[in-house]
């Protein structure tokens, strides 16, 4: 029962990441078909970056109400019926209105799983999910070129996904009974109170450590969105190899994953962290460096490892650092941390290329890292 357990939490993880490169990959096809102006992806993305928090913040109340198994079961089949609005949807106000489930979807069990996972898993099987979370993310956008390549259109790109996450929902429906079997179920985390969002800034290190992930994931998000500008405005690379350039970034995510899962079997979280940090500095220091392309391939590829064992690290540390009782709530409120990170970091780096130099792209990724490891340096724990 554990095993197959597992095996449904890889599944979880993949579907998680499956709808989140889908947007970027259709608007070129949607904003034309409905009319709109290319800016109106913002809204669409903003609506359910939104909806994301709330539900992230709500993830400890309701995963205590329901426990695990069935706050997954309903966030994916939420998402399910989201990506089956989209489509459906031939005007831009049905977007935004799906877009509200489609994102309190993803909230509460991308918090709910990471903490069940941090509480029942070794670092290893986090570090491997999150790896699994890359795979999905990097398929989702091939299924949307599928079916534009074979002219079916971004709705059926959003049916396939969904159609995806549909079966994936029977799935967890069958595994219900498993979940109940493991400790830290509905049962148990219904015998304390949920904590409120002052209780828990309250805990001590909840601060540095929400810092840590809005740093995190806004240089993740910097680091993705402008990696191709710099190479090309700055470094005078063609566009074309640029793009392939930036996309090392992910490699280096991904593949850097599912290396830090064998290498968290020697190392604890604290030292996995403290790797990754050191990579990300010496892969901006390169980038710093004049040169020729392949010595700033090299910086991204760099940078792209780096951040590979710090999240899935972090996570898999807060049992241990905050205590079980509170790991679900500080989850939580992680995860909303991560998304503010993500929404508002790239914009404000974006003001900074517009009225400035977009040369200053690895200069601002090292101020955000030196915030992350000043947050992180009393973590203690891992």
């Amino acid at each position: 029962m554990f095993h197959l357990l597992l095996a449904v939490v890889y599944l979880a993880f993949i579907s998680l990441g499956l709808p989140d490169g889908l947007l970027g990959a259709a608007w070129p096809s949607i904003y034309p078909a409905l009319g709109v102006p290319v800016s109106y992806a913002g809204a669409v993305s903003m609506t359910i970056a939104a909806g994301t928090i709330i539900s992230s913040l709500l993830s400890d109340r309701l995963t205590r109400l329901l426990g695990t198994g069935k706050v997954t079961l309903v966030s994916v089949a939420m998402t399910a019926a989201a990506l089956f609005g989209f489509s459906f949807s031939h005007s831009f106000l049905l977007l935004i209105l799906w877009a509200v489930p489609y994102g309190l979807g993803a909230g509460s069990v991308d918090a709910a799983l990471n903490n069940y996972v941090a509480l029942h898993y070794a670092s290893s099987h986090m570090s491997w999910l999150h790896c699994m979370w890359g795979i999905g993310a990097a398929a989702g956008p091939y299924i949307m070129g599928y079916a534009l390549a074979g002219s079916q259109g971004w709705n059926a790109g959003y049916r396939y996904v969904g159609l995806i996450q549909l079966i994936l929902t029977a799935i967890l429906l069958a595994s219900l009974p498993f979940w109940k079997k493991r400790p830290g179920t509905a049962e148990e985390a219904a015998s304390s109170k949920p904590l409120t969002l002052p209780e828990i800034l309250r805990i001590p290190g909840a601060k540095p450590v929400l810092i840590c992930f809005l740093c995190y994931c806004g240089l993740e998000a910097t680091a993705s969105l402008w990696a191709s500008s710099y190479l090309t405005l700055h470094r005078g690379i063609a566009p074309e190899t640029a793009a392939s350039m930036a996309s090392l970034f992910f490699l280096g995510i991904t593949a850097g994953r599912a290396a830090s899962g064998f290498a968290a079997m020697k190392l604890r979280d604290a030292q996995m962290i403290r790797l990754g940090l050191m990579l990300i500095g010496a892969g901006l220091v390169i980038l710093l460096i004049p040169g020729p392309a392949v010595l700033a391939a090299a910086g991204i590829l760099l940078v792209g490892l780096g951040c590979a064992p710090i999240y899935p690290c972090i996570i898999h540390s807060t049992p241990a650092r905050f205590g079980a009782d509170k790991s679900q709530a500080m989850i939580g409120v992680q995860m909303a941390a991560a998304y503010v990170g993500s929404c508002l970091v790239p914009p404000l780096f974006g003001l900074i290329a517009g009225n400035v130099s977009v040369g200053l792209w690895p200069v601002y990724l090292l101020a955000l890292l030196v915030l992350m490891s000043v947050s992180t340096a009393d973590r203690g724990h891992g």
